[in-house]
């Protein structure tokens, strides 16, 4: 830039620098002055440059400097990557980890396909549900070594903690715990916080970290239940990087303390219809950072509830479980609400939901056609065919599945896994009773055949509902 200048620049090689020095008494200015403003700042810049050279060899980004022990000098290069520091001055490094030397670890769960130990599991569905009873079932099934809800023996009892903004320990949380025949010397409750002699509520979008210390005292806990989860966000709970950030300090208690956390919260108005995982009221970050996403419905104008698996990414997605509140007596008179379960339901939970939820806008027409379409593929087939089949069949003939599970009731078609397996897929099968109704159809005339065929759909039938 200063070619054509002929100002001579050696004092600047050779004289001591110290740091923050602004002198110019050596430097032989121009006679021109505009030039000599340029000069100026030329120079600045270059003792600004040699003082960070000369304070502890600090890196300097893409420059090439002159050594002032010689006279025909070469380049010297200086790092172009300086060193991070955090906040306090401390280096950071980022660490690495190779494949070769991490070992595999399976999940751990506590109700196997349904609970995993370690980590987030959502649980969401509309009011009236009873999500909180559900969980509360669940909890007493792991304190007592209990069954779950397929009828799977608990392995090894453990620990609870709960925190609960909505529903009070000693009349609502304790009564219902003890239906469920939960064991109540291993049932915590968050109390609030003790903060100099002064006792202040528990939040937990900032004391998770407080935790640690409590359920080391308690000799460690296997399941958190947090009633509601959006409690735990500070910040906007349809904002995704809200609910991430503060939802990862809940993540984090749930790895180091290997803890099951089940957060329970409700179903956005008007998602019936929709995919149940995208239903969770709030940012989708809550679906997306849990493992496990269960969502419960109940059929209107009935008592009858069903447990889905919306969404897994570490187990099958599909399966349900029907169940109902019922009201016991416990001690003193007193009465409360637990679960009762009432078996597996096959199916995606779309479809478990679509059941229930009925929707007067979906109501199907030609359900007996469909009925017959039904009976007409499983004879077929002998009788019995793959249920994927079906759905294939009843999609391609222009019904939903969830009508087609209506009819399935109603006919008195049966379902169930493979026989002999534990992992083969679903079927439906006609019963006994009725195959040999439709045998007997089958040798009659073809008129004839149609007239019974028809008759046989009807609830009035007694080859299907007569024993």
């Amino acid at each position: 830039m200063l070619a054509g200048c002929k100002t001579e620049w050696r004092p600047l090689l050779d004289r001591s620098m110290d740091a923050g020095s602004t002198q110019l008494d050596t430097i032989a200015l121009t006679k021109d002055t505009s030039r000599n403003a340029r000069v100026v700042r030329s120079v600045e810049a270059g003792l600004s440059l040699l003082d960070a050279m000369n304070s502890d060899e600090q890196a300097v980004p893409n420059r090439v400097v002159r050594s002032a022990s010689s006279e025909d000098p070469s380049p010297v290069h200086r790092s172009t990557s300086p060193k991070p520091t955090d906040e306090l001055g401390g280096v950071r490094v980022v660490n690495l980890r190779c494949g070769s030397q991490i070992v595999p670890m399976p999940i751990t769960w506590l109700w196997d396909g349904w609970l995993p130990a370690g980590k987030l599991t959502i649980l969401a569905g509309a009011a009236g549900t009873g999500k909180t009873t559900l969980a509360l079932g669940l909890a007493a099934a792991l304190t007592s070594q209990g069954n779950w809800p397929d009828g799977k023996r608990c392995g090894k009892s453990g620990n609870i903690l709960i925190w609960s903004s909505e529903d009070n320990a000693d009349d609502t949380l304790v009564p219902r715990l003890l239906a469920s025949g939960a064991d109540m010397a291993r049932c915590h409750f968050i109390d609030g916080i003790t903060l100099d002699n002064e006792r202040i509520p528990f939040d937990p979008a900032h004391d998770i970290h407080e935790l640690y210390k409590a359920v080391e005292k308690i000799g460690g806990v296997s399941l958190l239940i947090i009633d509601p989860i959006v409690s735990a966000v500070s910040g906007d709970m349809h904002r995704a990087n809200d609910v991430r950030r503060a939802l990862q300090a809940v993540v984090d208690f749930a790895e180091t303390h290997n803890c099951a956390v089940i957060g329970i919260t409700h179903f956005a108005k008007g998602g019936a219809g929709k995919a149940p995982a995208d239903r969770v009221i709030g940012s989708q970050a809550f679906g997306a950072l849990a493992r496990m996403v269960l969502v419960a419905a109940k059929e209107e104008g009935g008592s009858r509830r069903v447990l889905a698996r919306a969404k897994s990414n570490i187990a099958p997605d599909d399966g349900g479980i029907a169940y109902a509140i019922e009201l016991s007596p416990i001690i003193n008179g007193i009465e409360a609400t637990h679960a009762v379960w009432e078996g597996t339901i096959e199916g995606t939970a779309r479809e478990i939901l679509g059941n229930v939820e009925h929707d007067d806008s979906c109501e199907e027409s030609g359900a007996a056609g469909l009925e017959n379409l039904l009976i007409d593929l499983l004879s077929d087939h002998g009788g019995r065919m793959p249920a994927k089949m079906v759905k294939a069949e009843v999609s391609d003939a222009g019904y939903s599945w969830t009508a087609a599970n209506r009819a399935k009731s109603k006919i008195g078609i049966e379902s169930s896994k493979e026989l002999g397996t534990k992992t083969g897929g679903w079927y439906w099968y006609l019963p006994k009773i009725l195959t040999t109704r439709i045998q007997k159809i089958d040798n009659k005339p073809e008129e004839s055949r149609r007239f019974s065929l028809e008759s046989c759909v009807s609830s009035d039938c007694p080859a299907i509902f007569s024993p």
